[in-house]
């Protein structure tokens, strides 16, 4: 019997109408010249055919008695009719269609007695530059089942990186499939787990303890929450913004591409990880994006930044991911201080979970927990208690990284690759990035009520990047910044004096005393710096 993890579960105990807990993605397909048939179908076929190298697909949940305890994984048999079906858009739609349609469908949960994944063709898509015909694929995955990296696992083994399919070498499988556990089955089993589980938290509780501690320590050493000091500190409490309510039922979505060989130029030459870059657009995005609307916070907002716990090469069908806070600058005006600042808080967030990583928990002990995890959700939405509380984080801000190369599925090639993720009371804006190819693709997930107008931070995102385009580079001059005092005194001496020079060799001493008097002044008034004429007014005053 395979259980759900204690992570695992929670995505289920968490799922409400207002929060729907499946990730996915919103992709773009071109059919090779001269496809004939309907793609649906053959996108059936395809995923028929990987069946045997993606468990994930072909698996539901299994319930235990009066739902004491975490579920089990038991086999089953998709219907490939019920989880791939077909929507037709408007002849000639484009990509803002296929948004809205993702917009309505995104809050529809998944059918718990199917396995927990479902695939949406669009057809009706206008054709790409090259008169070659697209379609637009949604694809649904419940986060009990997968977390990000597992997500990346499932594609390789679906996608092909050729238009011809590979051929999948199945081996015989000696298990005898498991439809359904009997009673004294799943007694023994969730009895032998929840044992298991004690001991291990038992045996591990001394090093835990002494680990929380260090971390602790290193983290409020650099909290301006505690110290009272600005700086890139991660504690700290985030200013409430209209991101922080409890969320409903609607949701809009938005995308954009990014060229990602550029960013990883602009990247290197800032010394800053792509990580770093897309923490960077999205504080410059939000700030643009709030000041139009003249609401940016004079606090810094603070984003949730999920992080993996997986060992390399680890591809098992199951979330393996904790969550950390990143302070991103958006009460810092200029671009390369902001830049500086979130390369800062990010080291100083990496600092403290890279200790943690290895005693934090992705399983424990669930008798009674179903019951206590759903009640409090329950009542947690019910009494809008994130629209009261302080909160630490303003929105959720993921990078994953994606295949670095073209990639097909039933003979198309896929062209963008938008990841849709999740969001929860509090937090009404996910920001979820996955390279692709030469690309970088946004997938933008906001509270219907919270951002109605997603495309207007989608086009922040962009004109943030042209903000980045346009930072000079390390030891570039800045064409913003003044010239050396010393270069503008010689330079408007030279042109005053060659202007009154022919006028003063006529005049006696006295008129040119009076008009170098006049022109040291005007020096003055030129080179004088920024906040000189307030001071001296200050001066004055005391």
């Amino acid at each position: 019997m395979k259980q759900l993890s204690g992570l695992d579960a929670t995505f289920l105990y968490l799922e409400t109408p207002e929060m729907p807990m499946h990730v996915g993605a919103m992709h773009l397909f071109e059919l090779p010249a001269g496809y004939k048939g309907k793609f649906v179908t053959a996108l059936r076929k395809h995923i028929e055919s990987r069946l045997p190298v993606a468990p994930v697909l072909r698996r539901k949940l299994w319930w235990m008695p009066l739902n004491l305890a975490n579920p089990a994984w038991v086999d089953a048999e998709p219907d490939m009719k019920a989880h791939i079906v077909e929507i037709k858009l408007a002849q000639g739609a484009g990509l803002r269609e296929v948004e809205a349609e993702v917009s309505r469908l995104h809050p529809v949960l998944l059918d718990r007695k199917r396995p927990l994944w479902k695939m949406h063709v669009f057809e009706g898509l206008a054709p790409g530059p090259n008169g070659l015909k697209r379609v637009a694929l949604y694809t649904q995955l419940h986060h009990a089942a997968v977390d990000g990296q597992a997500a990346v696992a499932l594609a390789n083994a679906i996608l092909d990186v050729t238009p011809e399919p590979r051929a999948i070498e199945v081996k015989p499988s000696r298990r005898t499939k498991t439809f359904k556990l009997e009673m004294t089955e799943m007694l023994r089993g969730v009895l032998g787990n929840q044992a298991q589980k004690v001991a291990e938290i038992v045996r591990n509780l001394p090093a835990t303890v002494g680990t929380l501690k260090n971390a602790a320590s290193s983290a409020v050493a650099s909290s301006s929450l505690l110290t009272g000091e600005k700086g890139a500190g991660n504690l700290s409490l985030a200013p409430r913004t209209a991101l922080n309510a409890s969320v409903t039922t609607g949701r809009a979505f938005a995308t954009v591409t990014l060229p990602l060989p550029e960013l990883k130029d602009i990247g290197r030459a800032h010394e800053a990880t792509v990580n770093d870059m897309v923490l960077m657009l999205c504080s410059t995005a939000l700030r643009r994006y709030l000041a139009k609307k003249r609401a940016l916070p004079r606090k810094s907002l603070v984003a949730a930044v999920p992080i993996t716990l997986r060992e390399k090469g680890d591809t098992t069908p199951d979330n393996q991911a904790s969550m950390s806070l990143v302070n991103l600058g958006t009460n810092i005006a200029d671009t390369r201080k902001r830049l500086a600042h979130v390369k800062a808080a990010t080291a100083a967030m990496k600092s403290t979970m890279g200790s943690l990583k290895s005693i934090l928990p992705t399983d424990y002990p669930s008798l009674g927990i179903p019951w206590l995890i759903e009640a409090a959700t329950a009542l947690y939405g019910r009494a809008r208690v994130a629209d009261r509380i302080p909160q630490v984080a303003n929105l959720v801000i993921s990078n994953v990284p994606g295949p670095a190369l073209p990639l097909y599925m039933a003979g198309a090639r896929m062209l963008t690759n938008y990841p849709t993720s999740i969001v929860v009371h509090g937090l009404g804006l996910n920001v979820t990035v996955q390279s692709y190819d030469r690309s970088l693709d946004f997938g933008l997930m906001a509270d219907a009520a919270a951002m109605p107008d997603v495309h207007d931070f989608a086009q922040a995102l962009e004109v943030a990047f042209d903000d980045l385009r346009a930072l000079p580079r390390p030891g570039e001059p800045d064409p913003d910044a003044p010239p050396p005092e010393g270069l503008v005194s010689k330079a408007t001496r030279r042109v005053v004096g060659g202007v009154v020079g022919g006028v003063t060799g006529v005049m006696g001493k006295a008129a040119r005393s009076l008009v170098g008097t006049a022109v040291d002044a005007a020096v003055s008034q030129v080179t004088r710096k920024p906040g000189a004429s307030a001071a001296s007014k200050k001066r004055r005053a005391g």
